[in-house]
Parts: C-alpha cells; structure tokens; sequence
C-alpha cells in the first residue's frame, strides 16, 4: 500500500517513513499542506497520516480538501494527547481515526491497515485466494499451509491483487502502488515480479489480460 505521510517534524517524519517502510508501505513524506495538497492532486494513496499542526496551516485543510472531493481515502489523525476538540473536529470533518503523540510505530501501522480495511469492506486482516493466505501484519505469505518466501515488492503486488478480485489492474496501478517519488523504476519491473511470483505460485494464478494489467486467476481459467 502506497501512503502519504504529513508531518513537519523532520525527525519524526525521517522515522515514520523508515519505520512504515520497514513495516511493508511505500511511504511518500512532505511537511506542509502545500505540498500535501500537490501530492494529493497527482497520485492516489491508499491511507494519509496527517499531523494537525503544520507550518502553513492545519491538517483539516488537508482533510477538507479531501473530503470536499468526495475523496474517501482513509485518514489517520496524529494529534497532541491533550488536544480532545481537534480530535473531535477532525472525526467529525471525515477522519477515519486519530493517535496521540507520542504514540508506538506498531500500533500506527496497525491502525493504518484497519482503516485500510475497512475502507475496502474487508472483515479480516488476512487476505485468502485458492489456497494463498497473505497476512499484512506480518509481511508473511503462504501456500496450501506451506510458507512462501516474498519479497517486499512481489508481496506488494500479490496483495493488490487479491484485495480485487475478479478486477484487472493495470500495470500503471501496480508502479503507483509499489514506487514511491523517490525510486526509479524499471521499465519491465512488474514484469519481472510477475513473473517470480508464478515460479513461486505456479503459473495459474496470475493471469495477463492482453493490453490491460493483471488479475487473479480462477481454479478453472
């Protein structure tokens, strides 16, 4: 999942875009609405962490500016601990949920994935496909009960899959998701992890429809 980060403490930005890394996002930092606000216009992220103290304004700004859209990407509020009226005000201007600073990188991550969640309608954590449990808590993935071994992008891309099933995802969508501003990508780059995940998969689970992207393949296609 490809999220946006907005925070104007340098150092807590450096740390959370490290940390969520690490913890499988593509994490895009910036540090003030402006920026926010271009970022929002030009890419579609899956969740925004959004502080609501900034240097040239406040997070509601962000979110309104979302919301006034009709853009239902989930929000997540970082807030001062004693701050109750602008966690209310965010809640009721369309944030999806909120943690006080300080707050623990694991649980921000588990907060992210369950409005993350949510917003795709899903009851459980895990996703499941013909065998294949992907668990995005802990990065693992496995087969018939025997785990496989991902990496972080290949991991990327099964899991956009099989959170559409049954939808064709073009290649474009899976570079957005999996790339952030800060790393190149190569021209037959999903290509590459397409093709290792049927050596890991076998070749029947992921179909190539001509012209448009990828889907999940069903038992009997």
């Amino acid at each position: 999942m490809r999220i946006l980060v907005v925070e104007d403490d340098p150092v807590l930005l450096d740390g959370l875009s490290a940390g969520l890394g690490l913890a499988g996002f593509t994490v895009d930092a910036v540090a003030t609405c402006e920026d926010a606000f271009a970022a929002l216009e030009t890419h579609k992220y899956g969740t925004v962490i959004l502080d609501l103290m900034l240097p040239d304004g406040s997070g509601l700004d962000v979110l309104g500016f979302l919301r006034q859209r009709r853009d239902a990407t989930p929000v997540v509020l970082l807030t001062a601990r004693d701050q109750v009226h602008d966690r209310i005000a965010g809640l009721d201007a369309g944030a999806d949920d909120y943690l006080g600073k300080p707050f623990d990188l694991d649980e921000l991550a588990a907060r992210v994935r369950a409005v993350a969640r949510r917003g795709s309608g899903r009851a459980t954590g895990t996703l499941h496909w013909r065998g294949v449990v992907l668990d995005p808590a802990s990065q693992t993935a496995s087969l018939g009960g025997k785990l496989l071994t991902l990496t972080r992008r290949e991991f990327g891309i099964l899991s956009t899959l099989m959170e559409r099933p049954g939808m064709t995802v073009s290649k474009a969508t899976l570079e957005e998701t999996l790339y952030g501003w800060q790393e190149e990508v190569e021209s037959n780059a999903v290509e590459v992890h397409i093709h290792n995940l049927r050596s890991k998969l076998g070749t029947g689970y992921i179909k190539t429809v001509r012209g448009l992207g990828y889907r999940l393949a069903e038992e009997n296609s």
